[in-house]
């Protein structure tokens, strides 16, 4: 879902050409109101600021969740990038970040979970905020056929992303205020490696009056209507269900000790890439369907990538120089110097130092987690990670699903999880604190630094995936050749 909130703040803001001082739409999922989403455009003098406010609330397994992400970019009416601002709330959980343009350099200052950190990095070359893109849509024009591409950058991720444009014929749309002649642009996205597919319905003005985006194997709809309509109550909608991947039969604890092979089915309409792999996963994609062998315990490296400088140090999400980690990692880790050592007693340590184990946290830093140690999977998953490097072990954390053998009142699931990996021994190897440890239940879909940016770039993938057979492997050798 936080990916979706991404997608939908670049797309919204690509296509505005005159567009009104202020926008109301609807958001629905599935056909059923989630939230609103509000889009502003000022002029001061020579310069312009546009200002994207999400604001949605979904269920979880039966808790609600409250979302809201708001994204402000000044520029001049040149198009000139001046200055962001992103600020996100999950759960009473926020994240801001503000920063400034110049000389192709940024100047960005992020606050998560109480720490501040500042750092300079280059302006992604290309990279155009929403008056910039709406000067290149004006110029590009709506005539069929026409296509183009644009770099979108993206105030919370402090990154670009690309995004293809294709336009197409003119068609009569159903709108909360009536009936409009519309022309259709079909847009390609890529965040975090995962492209996603939208349609949105422009004027002659190109102002967005309605997008559509396949979210977890249903439709995430934007349409334009006044503020009453925008703001009415929402409906309640449980996207955690959509989320589950049944497995076709019971896996005994006995079978997940030991490798295993799935064979899953791609049933979505966009492009299927495959999934990841990792010194435990290997994965090999036969048409659309993608064959998976785990192995917890393989000894060789099968090709995943050595660590980069960033796996070692703090991030945003993984504050490991923060006191509170420093003193927890020396609680956890005691006398042992073996990485392996330091690793296995942090994902005891956190297992029973979270002793509130709950899904009413959206997605907190490791840092929240140590002053408040409550929440699921993901906050085990930081906090693991953010100990490790604070033990001066280079750790990332993996998004995916694992076994359950019952969950939500769903009897043998996969449900989305997280974990941590840390680099020993010259690969990558998995620890597990919210569950007993890391077995070959576990299905890899994605891994990053914490940022939930990323985190939630493997989840898109729900909801058009099938689980056609779990078998196990005879041995690691055998998993290994496959």
């Amino acid at each position: 879902m936080r990916l979706a909130v991404l997608a939908l703040l670049a797309l919204a803001c690509t296509a505005h050409a005159a567009p009104p001082a202020q926008q109301w739409y609807t958001v629905l999922l599935d056909g059923r109101k989630i939230g609103s989403f509000q889009s502003t455009r000022t002029i001061r003098g020579d310069q312009v600021q546009t200002t994207q406010t999400l604001d949605i609330k979904f269920d979880r397994a039966g808790i609600s969740i409250g979302l809201r992400n708001s994204e402000s970019s000044t520029e001049t009416l040149a198009g000139k990038p001046l200055a962001f601002s992103s600020t996100a709330s999950m759960s009473g959980i926020e994240t801001r970040i503000d920063g400034r343009v110049a000389d192709g350099r940024i100047e960005a200052t992020t606050a998560v979970g109480g720490v501040t950190r500042k750092r300079e990095l280059p302006w992604p070359e290309g990279a155009l905020m929403p008056e910039a893109a709406r000067l290149m849509g004006l110029r590009k024009g709506l005539a069929e056929g026409t296509h183009y591409e644009a770099l979108a950058f993206q105030p919370s991720a402090l990154e670009g992303v690309r995004i293809d444009t294709r336009i197409g014929p003119r068609e009569t749309v159903e709108l909360p205020g009536g009936t409009r002649q519309l022309v259709r642009a079909e847009q390609t996205m890529t965040v975090a490696g995962t492209s996603m597919s939208s349609r949105s319905w422009v004027d002659a003005e190109e102002t967005v009056y309605k997008l559509v985006m396949p979210l977890m194997g249903v439709d995430l709809v934007l349409l334009a209507c006044d503020r009453a309509c925008a703001t009415a109550p929402n409906q309640s909608s449980d996207v955690f269900e959509r989320t589950l991947l049944v497995a076709p039969r019971a896996l005994s604890p006995a079978e997940l000790a030991k490798p295993m092979r799935y064979t899953l089915d791609w049933r979505g309409s966009g492009k299927f890439d495959g999934l990841i792999s990792t010194d435990e996963q290997t994965a090999r994609l036969e048409g659309a369907v993608q064959v998976l062998s785990v192995d917890p315990a393989a000894h060789a490296a099968r090709g995943a990538e050595h660590p980069g400088k960033d796996e070692w140090r703090p991030s945003d999400y993984l504050q490991s120089e923060a006191p509170e980690i420093l003193a927890l990692a020396r609680k956890a880790v005691g006398d042992a110097k073996d990485p392996q050592e330091k690793m296995r007693r942090i994902e005891t340590f956190v297992r029973g130092f979270i002793s509130n184990k709950n899904l009413n946290v959206g997605y907190a830093s490791a840092l929240e987690v140590a002053r408040k140690p409550e929440g699921d999977c993901t906050e085990h998953a930081v906090l693991v990670a953010a100990l490790g490097r604070a033990s001066g072990v280079a750790t990332r954390v993996a998004t995916g699903l694992a076994y359950a053998p019952g969950f939500a009142g769903k009897n043998q699931v996969f449900v989305p999880h997280a974990w941590a990996q840390a680099w020993i021994d010259g690969r990558w190897r998995s620890f597990d604190a919210a569950l007993k440890g890391f077995d070959s239940g576990h299905i890899a879909l994605a891994v990053g630094n914490g940022d939930p940016w990323k985190f939630y770039a493997g989840l898109e993938l729900l909801g058009n995936l099938e689980l056609k057979a779990a078998e196990p492997l005879p041995s690691p050798t055998a998993a290994s050749a496959h």
